[in-house]
């Protein structure tokens, strides 16, 4: 593939490998400038204002959710979250919910005009979460997708912790869809090689790197949280874990329907759900036969319950 692309070029593809006979032909990459000079960037698929919103998981980015979005049928918006895909990357490398919260609260103010079924899934549920208990009025509903704040680091994260520890820069994209499948992250072939390609970029010495930061973080962004208490008055370290934090309290503090969806092969363990909750009693709970990236394992399914969420 030529490094001059549409891309949105896969859509066809994707369209009817799901089976989607009538996939959503609008679609278009938003860009806006924050306080700070850094950018973010979305993706808005419909003719109309969006009703759900989208936020992917770390390593991710807004491409994630095409085919979940296509089989849905509903004008949507899926933000490329700070530090991935065609949004700016943090001077401070700091991407704990609470930080880049207020980021996806500016992308709601300028791309929609009613309040938003946001759907996270990984680290997009943890952001979603933070969202949701500070920015309440963009927040009509919320779903996440396979992720707890009490997720269990030695499991899931464990693997993508290795997988990004590994080269920042290959010298073809190739390389990277071998790394990817032998890691079990990627589907099939086909799927793997369109992933790596809207996830990565050539740079001007001709080296394939990734768009997200998190290849180069993965030391500190997704390791298990410390067991250590903090010194009273202590301010949370630069590098805390980014599925770490305060998430509970954010959880806690949304007044939205609350829902989430576990992949019965995902990161979720039996534990994880049980303390889901015994927390979060109101929270309705809905498991699929998926890994952890259910947009990519089960799109279709996942797209119609997003779409019950919305008919209730």
């Amino acid at each position: 593939m030529s490094d001059t692309f549409d891309e949105f070029s896969f859509v066809a593809e994707q369209a009817q490998a799901a089976g989607i006979t009538k996939p959503e032909t609008a679609h278009e990459r938003l860009t806006i400038r924050l306080e700070d000079g850094r950018s973010l960037s979305a993706l808005r698929w419909g003719s109309e204002s969006p009703r759900v919103t989208f936020l992917h998981g770390a390593g991710l980015n807004a491409h994630t959710w095409d085919t979940t979005i296509l089989a849905l049928g509903i004008p949507a918006l899926a933000i490329d979250l700070p530090g991935h895909g065609d949004s700016s990357w943090r001077d401070d490398a700091d991407y704990r919910p609470r930080t880049i919260a207020p980021d996806i609260a500016a992308a709601l103010e300028a791309w929609t005009d009613a309040p938003q079924l946001l759907v996270g899934q990984s680290l997009g549920g943890i952001v979603a979460a933070a969202v949701g208990a500070a920015h309440p009025a963009f927040v009509e509903s919320l779903v996440i997708v396979d992720v707890t704040p009490g997720i269990d680091p030695g499991e899931g994260p464990a693997v993508l912790r290795e997988f990004f520890s590994g080269p920042t820069d290959y010298a073809t994209r190739d390389e990277l869809v071998e790394r990817a499948m032998a890691f079990g992250l990627g589907g099939d072939r086909r799927a793997t090689e369109r992933g790596v390609y809207l996830n990565t970029r050539v740079r001007p010495d001709g080296r394939v790197e990734w768009k997200h930061h998190m290849a180069r973080l993965a030391a500190t962004a997704l390791a298990p949280a410390s067991s250590e208490a903090p010194a009273p008055g202590a301010g949370a370290p630069a590098h805390e874990p980014v599925l770490g934090g305060r998430g509970w309290d954010d959880l806690a503090a949304v007044r939205a329907p609350l829902m989430l969806i576990r992949g019965t092969q995902g990161y979720v363990t039996p534990a994880n759900l049980e303390e889901f909750e015994r927390r979060l009693p109101h929270a309705s709970v809905v498991e699929v036969e998926a890994g952890h990236n259910v947009q990519e394992n089960i799109p279709v399914e996942l797209a119609n319950l997003v779409r019950d969420r919305i008919a209730d």
